[in-house]
């Protein structure tokens, strides 16, 4: 993975970082920045593109939110993975993504491996254009299928990510694998 400056992408109105006190973006505030960033083709042709692995630049958001125009070669994906405690919103700029998520409120702390029940999986295909927004410890993964083609996306997280967990994924097995912390990315 290669990474890229800091650019900064606010909107105009949208919320600044301000006090202290002042709450942090909501779900729909996510998603409508990313929804914008998704439709500045210029910033998204700006984007390095390395057909070998995903690449990204991290962008101002809204609120102190953190942000990532990020590019996805063919065959990419993330693995399993949540954000911890940030809301957070995706969007498709160019190309065609699945996410695969779990409808399941996970416990936050204290396991390594879960059962998970049936019916818990969900598969979304997000067109260029097409996003989402999501709530605290959201499992999912985020693939690029397409054999050929590159896709590029925009995602924002409040408050900034405090750590990842990734985990593997056997059946409807569901293992810990690591934590990560912001050093680890960036």
């Amino acid at each position: 993975m290669s990474a890229s400056p800091v650019l900064p992408s606010s909107p105009a109105g949208s919320p600044s970082a301000g006090s202290p006190s002042a709450p942090g973006p909501s779900q729909a505030e996510l998603l409508d920045f990313v929804r914008h960033v998704a439709a500045d083709a210029e910033l998204v042709a700006s984007l390095p593109i390395d057909p070998e692995g995903r690449t990204w630049v991290r962008l101002d958001g809204p609120g102190g939110s953190e942000a990532w125009l990020i590019g996805w070669p063919p065959g990419t994906g993330t693995g399993w993975h949540d954000h911890g405690k940030s809301l957070g919103a995706f969007m498709t700029a160019a190309g065609e993504l699945r996410e695969n998520s779990l409808a399941v409120r996970l416990p936050t702390d204290g396991w390594k491996t879960l059962e998970l029940n049936a019916g818990v999986d969900r598969e979304r295909r997000l067109t260029a254009g097409a996003g989402r927004a999501f709530g605290r410890y959201h499992v999912h993964e985020v693939l690029n299928e397409s054999p050929v083609r590159h896709a590029v996306s925009v995602h924002a997280y409040y408050p900034p990510l405090p750590l990842m967990r990734r985990y593997s994924r056997s059946g409807q097995t569901l293992r810990l694998e690591q934590v990560e912390r912001p050093a680890d990315w960036q």
